[in-house]
């Protein structure tokens, strides 16, 4: 892979497009240091001198009470055109597995899964082929899928970290047609959004219109996309409301002008550079103010479109077909992209107007999110497709709104399947309960929030008071006879969303497992 330098990568926070809020506030807190130590220097035994000292040291000790605390999390992103294909072996080299530093959030993107009539009927009652192989890929790494949507050909995937689930919540999702004008989804976007430590972020995978003489018409439809989506979260109901949106997808900007020697001599002298000012979605930024709050990482790969399935050679097609009509020979052109947005601190501002907030006197924002971008590239090595996939790594560094589940969950005393289960549950915090929440018991490496052994539901007549403790039971048909490491999580069905996780705990071999010659296996380091 072409992997982009640390000199180029790209950092924006929540207060300005290009700099640290740490960086600068300590530049700002060494400047107050330095005007204290030449008032010590220069100060006589009158009140002016003492005053001027008491000053200038308040202001550095509120500055340093500015500099707050904050966490890193790594964020790895892909987008893929897969032209209807069936996905490879393996995806270890796309997600990037045995990198370090570890990641913490996947979010996958992909244009063109195999969406014909029976196909698609077939993947709504059951996942999908490209779901169920990165869901099988992560699983035993510790990733549970978040959630999914889909649209046609659009596939939007969400994966975490289990020990980040119960700071996931307010999951949505939504999709926009504008294929056939508005009604066909062969072409539109598929979207996410959730609160990720109390931050709002919101991902867009978008699958624009086609071919070099469209490019108005993609920002158009991108621009209708904005507009029209919305969100049932009341301070967050449109896209822009968030305070960081990533933008990718196969959003099909080509390059215009030159010819197709020039671009591929380009291309094959390693002189990418000459082929940026033709761009669209570069031209189009210029033009287009609302284009230009998006940020881009250079494009220092090779274009990803056009190639010939399983190679690695641009498009070879024959510029004529056998009856004699013009055939497909595409023009190289990086159609498939990443951007991101973060909220611009005017918006913020207009928002506090409207309610309490949250933020310093002096108009710092006291929950400050930064996006560095540590990787920009494709991956050459994946050939299914007449795409190549995009991936972007990303380090989200944030200060948490809040660290503390709202569930608390615990099994009480030994679990087996010899004998009925205990567990107790207690409410942390006032949130949306319902009686139609629900506990899992699930394997340690499990999938998704549906991939449980078990459940119960939480207590049926009445919702429960903050910190009152509940006891459920758990019938012993339901659990493993084997033994294993389990969890269990409380599932918020008005979150859409894991908001509790007990620790990890052991589950014993019961007696009927050794009647009935069961034995465990391990896979990939997870007990099966």
């Amino acid at each position: 892979m072409d992997l982009l330098p640390d000199s180029s990568r790209l950092r924006s926070d929540s207060t300005s497009s290009s700099t640290s809020q740490g960086s600068r506030s300590k530049t700002v807190l060494r400047q107050r240091l330095s005007e204290l130590m030449t008032c010590i220097e220069d100060m006589s035994s009158d009140d002016e001198a003492g005053e001027e000292v008491s000053r200038t040291l308040d202001e550095a000790f509120q500055l340093c009470g500015q500099l707050l605390p904050t966490d890193e999390f790594r964020l790895h992103m892909v987008t893929w055109n897969v032209a209807t294909a069936e996905p490879p072996e393996d995806v270890v080299s796309l997600l990037q597995l045995n990198d370090q530093p570890s990641v913490d959030l996947y979010v996958i993107g992909l244009q063109e899964v195999n969406a014909t009539p029976v196909r698609f009927i077939s993947d709504l009652m059951a996942e999908d082929s490209w779901s169920h192989l990165f869901m099988d890929t992560l699983g035993p790494k510790g990733f549970v899928k978040v959630t999914s949507v889909r649209m046609q050909g659009l596939l939007l995937l969400v994966f975490a970290k289990m020990m980040h689930l119960p700071f996931i919540r307010n999951i949505q999702s939504t999709y926009t047609r504008t294929g056939i004008f508005g009604y066909w989804g062969n072409k539109g976007a598929v979207s996410v959004r959730f609160s990720f430590y109390g931050h709002m972020l919101c991902f867009l995978n978008c699958h624009l219109a086609a071919h070099m003489h469209n490019a108005l018409q993609r920002v158009d439809e991108f621009e209708y996309i904005l507009e029209t989506q919305d969100f049932d979260i009341f301070d967050t109901p449109h896209v822009l409301d968030h305070k960081v949106v990533f933008w990718f997808g196969d959003l099909n900007f080509r390059i215009e002008d030159h010819g197709l020697h020039f671009v591929r001599s380009s291309i094959n002298g390693g002189r990418l550079n000459l082929l940026w000012s033709k761009d669209q979605l570069i031209m189009m930024k210029k033009k287009e103010p609302f284009l230009q709050e998006f940020e881009e990482g250079p494009l220092n790969f090779k274009p990803t479109y056009k190639f010939d399935r399983k190679a690695d050679s641009y498009d070879t097609s024959s510029a004529k077909t056998w009856l004699g009509f013009n055939g497909k020979k595409r023009k190289p052109a990086w159609t498939d992209r990443i951007l991101w947005r973060i909220k611009p601190k005017s918006e913020e501002d207009d928002d506090d107007d409207e309610k309490s907030s949250t933020s310093a006197d002096d108009g710092q924002d006291e929950y400050p999110i930064m996006v560095t971008q540590n990787i920009y590239t494709s991956v050459m090595s994946y050939g299914v497709s007449d795409h190549k996939p995009v991936i972007g790594n990303f380090t989200l560094e944030l200060r948490k709104y809040f660290e503390t589940q709202l569930v608390d969950l615990t099994p009480v005393g030994e679990w087996s399947a010899d004998q009925n289960a205990l567990l107790t549950y207690t409410i942390l915090e006032d949130f949306m309960s319902s009686t139609w929440d629900w506990i899992g018991l699930y394997k340690v490496g499990f999938k998704s929030a549906s991939d449980y052994e078990t459940f119960v539901w939480v207590r049926e007549n009445e919702l429960p008071e903050v910190n009152e403790v509940i006891e459920k039971s758990v019938v012993k048909d339901g659990l493993p006879l084997l033994s294993g490491e389990y969890v269990l999580g409380y599932y918020s069905t008005n979150l859409n969303s894991i908001v509790g996780l007990s620790d990890s705990f052991q589950i014993l071999e019961s007696k009927r497992a050794a009647m009935e010659g069961l034995v465990s296996k391990d896979i990939n380091g997870v007990d099966k």
